[in-house]
């Protein structure tokens, strides 16, 4: 018995002693905060991709006749003008088919006049009742079958000139020679399918970069937009262009749909080349003094045991109206204001945002549907973001790019498809942001997210302003990061890009 009673106090004391440090632990857990501050400045959008520059216009040069490559007037990087003969075919077997319709003609045209002869001694004889019908009938359709032969052998013999004529190799275009594929002595076969000789370039001071834009990204592209991109052979120098057109047709690469986008290049100093890789970088939208915060502070959430709940709801409702029900707003605005008075002071945040709420609701009468004065509240925050730049009013290159299609006898009688315009003002979301009040612990702000560049999230509070710090996250004294899981808080519209960095320290 004195055994068991020793056993039993033993494992009370060790309870107790465990007990008491673990609340001597919690009782000195401190926190580290990591800080950073509301900042005011301009923030751009931009969409990158990667292309290869081509020339506007390139032809492939080829042969509709077969034979040896005689002469070649033209080599790579040559300049030749529409028109110019630039190779030649051996004509020998093309000139004896020449020679041979025209024998074959002459032939056509002696057995055309022998019949037609015939025919007019039978017409003779049968006018005077000399010869029977049935000769006459006979010599009028040999008279029409060499007739017919003779229309057949002037046409060979136009073929076969033709063909000789094709065995002389012309520029189609102006331009500059960027591929030659055959040499002197190579025969080349035009049976079913014309072997290309030459590659012409039209006019290389202007050029496109084709690039492939990923789905989730292509939404933001529109016509005029400016682009800047560089290419490896001129690493330190940015060349800028324009976007001229949205492909329709997609592209499956590795189960990831992409879609084409042309952007327009004046290449004046001669340095881009056909087939170099540009990456390419479209301004979507930017935003000038506006107010941002890093998007870790947007992404963090830190732990229960640090957030301060005591004035959680008055921080919910600063947010357009989160955290109450708004169809109180029906309310005057003298009787809801006397009304909240009287429940004690309101937070500042929330006694404006009420004003607010109340002062629309008194513009119209005090009419408006719960559905139709969050509408109305909302207009109003968004108003508050700075004017985005749209697609319309962005600065456009001084250049045009012409020599398109259009130049070389391509053209639709059609009017030219266009997906809708992007609008970054459309584009706003919903998010928090942490800050650390004087008792130690955190109080969330809600704030009405904008444009979004990776890094950085245009906000818009009515209780932060530029210099104001947040909290981007939180240790432990023992080394724990205090926060929780959760995913980025990104705007809506944009992209959902994990910048490096988390809530915390890592």
């Amino acid at each position: 018995m004195k055994k068991s009673f020793l056993i039993y106090g033993s494992i009370i004391v060790v309870i107790v002693i465990g007990v008491i440090l673990l609340f001597a632990r919690n009782k000195s857990q401190s926190y580290n905060f990591r800080f950073d501050k509301v900042t005011q400045g301009d923030l751009t959008v931009f969409v990158t991709a990667t292309g290869t520059i081509n020339a506007v216009i390139s032809v492939d040069v080829g042969t509709q006749v077969s034979g040896i490559i005689a002469k070649l007037y033209a080599d790579f990087n040559s300049i030749v003008k529409k028109g110019q003969l630039i190779a030649q075919i051996d004509s020998t077997f093309l000139v004896q088919a020449v020679k041979d319709a025209d024998a074959n003609l002459d032939k056509a045209k002696a057995q055309y006049a022998d019949s037609k002869r015939n025919f007019d001694r039978e017409k003779v004889l049968l006018d005077r009742g000399l010869d029977s019908q049935l000769n006459y009938d006979a010599a009028l359709t040999t008279k029409e079958s060499n007739e017919a032969n003779l229309k057949s052998a002037e046409a060979a013999l136009d073929r076969a000139k033709i063909n000789l004529a094709y065995a002389t190799i012309y520029a189609p275009i102006d331009g500059v020679v960027i591929n030659r594929a055959v040499n002197i002595g190579q025969t080349v076969a035009a049976s079913f399918s014309s072997p290309t000789l030459f590659t012409i370039a039209n006019d290389l001071k202007k050029m496109q970069v084709q690039t492939t834009v990923d789905e989730s990204d292509v939404g933001r592209i529109s016509i005029g937009q400016p682009a800047t991109f560089t290419v490896d052979a001129y690493s330190d120098e940015t060349f800028s262009g324009m976007v001229s057109q949205i492909r329709l047709a997609p592209q499956s690469i590795q189960n990831v749909v992409n879609y084409i986008v042309i952007i327009d290049v004046q290449n004046d100093q001669l340095k881009l080349m056909p087939g170099m890789t540009a990456n390419v970088k479209i301004l979507v939208a930017s935003a000038s003094n506006v107010m941002k915060v890093s998007n870790m502070a947007l992404r963090f959430q830190p732990a229960t045991d640090i957030i301060d709940t005591t004035g959680a709801g008055s921080a919910r409702s600063g947010f357009m109206g989160r955290g109450e029900n708004i169809t109180d707003s029906s309310r005057s605005g003298s009787s809801s204001l006397a009304e909240d008075s009287s429940s004690g002071p309101l937070p500042a945040d929330r006694l404006h945002f009420r004003v607010l709420r109340d002062s629309i609701q008194s513009a119209h009468g005090g009419k408006l549907s719960p559905e139709d004065l969050r509408g109305e509240m909302q207009k109003m925050f968004a108003g508050k973001m700075s004017p985005r730049i749209t697609p319309t009013t962005l600065s456009k290159p001084k250049f045009k790019v012409s020599g398109g299609a259009s130049d070389f006898g391509v053209v639709s009688n059609y009017p030219e498809y266009q997906k809708s315009a992007y609008i970054p003002s459309h584009q706003s979301g919903k998010g928090k942001v942490w800050v650390l009040k004087s008792n130690g612990l955190l109080e969330s702000v809600f704030v009405r997210t904008g444009l979004n560049d990776g890094r950085y999230t245009e906000i818009n509070s009515m209780r932060l302003k530029p210099g104001d710090q947040i909290v981007l996250g939180a240790t432990s004294n023992n080394g724990a990061t205090a926060q929780q899981v959760q995913s980025p808080l990104t705007s809506q519209g944009q992209s959902q890009q994990r910048p490096g960095g988390g809530g915390g320290f890592r």
